[in-house]
């Protein structure tokens, strides 16, 4: 049975609140739940917006703190991230592709590929014709070996009117491209800070709450000048795939209250 934890979106910062929320409280309580309960993951994997500003001190203090944990860690890129001094300050799979984090790692008879969908200067994703290439090949020499996409942006919308202004731009190509091989068999996608399960193509696909704090459903409307966090806890996700059988579990590490500013 291959077992992960999935984090998404710790938005770390050396210092500071970021939406008066502690994201060195948060990433601890994470951390801590983790090596006390699923220290026989196999890793896990963090899906982008690693720190909140892109400063090399905020990547520094963030090492700092996943080199507690006891399982290994598998950053990826977004929005808020410095593609250069992530590569700089964390360890990645010899695999990575050198102008992108993206890259894949094959275990327990599956194949999980860490996508890079960042667009420099924007909040929203972009899939470049270097990643969709690379992509094609893996996806290619997979043959009938299960493969499982982890990703920052979503390729389409998720009835989150305000998130899906920033999905994957060429969405519909990435997904044109997913759709030819059988051996795609799940999505895992970050950036909304919102659980959402359903299917695009076929394909089954799950976000994931954030590490630090959550977006408010989309209902009642709201908008980024009234955006304000929702009063609910934060989420890790805790994979398990055994015999093609995909199991998501979303777990709750810490109360609320946990490291919110007042």
């Amino acid at each position: 049975m291959f077992k992960a934890i999935w984090m998404s979106d710790p938005h770390f910062t050396h210092d500071g609140f970021v939406q008066m929320h502690d994201p060195r409280a948060r990433l601890s309580a994470a951390i801590g739940h983790i090596n006390r309960y699923y220290s026989d993951a196999h890793f896990c994997v963090i899906s982008g917006d690693l720190v909140d500003r892109g400063t090399r001190v905020d990547y520094a203090a963030l090492l700092d703190q996943l080199n507690i944990l006891k399982i290994p860690f598998l950053p990826m890129a977004g929005n808020h991230d410095d593609r250069a001094l992530l590569r700089a300050t964390l360890p990645l799979p010899i695999t990575c592709m050198k102008n992108y984090i993206q890259y894949d790692v094959a275990t327990h008879d599956v194949l999980i590929l860490c996508l890079d969908t960042q667009k420099t200067g924007s909040d929203a994703g972009g899939f470049c014709e270097e990643r969709h290439i690379w992509l094609r090949k893996k996806l290619q020499d997979a043959g009938n070996t299960p493969v499982y996409l982890f990703m920052h942006h979503p390729p389409m919308d998720l009835g989150l009117p305000m998130q899906d202004t920033d999905k994957m731009e060429n969405g519909d190509a990435f997904l044109d491209l997913l759709t030819e091989f059988d051996c795609v068999k799940y999505l895992f996608i970050g950036h909304v800070h919102r659980p959402v399960v359903g299917t695009v193509r076929g394909i089954p696909f799950a976000s994931m709450r954030s590490i630090l704090y959550q977006a408010p459903a989309p209902k009642p409307d709201w908008n980024w000048n009234t955006f304000k966090p929702s009063e609910e806890a934060p989420n890790f996700g805790v994979l398990t795939i055994e015999d093609s059988s995909v199991n998501l579990q979303y777990v709750q590490f810490c109360d609320y209250s946990h490291g919110t500013a007042g």
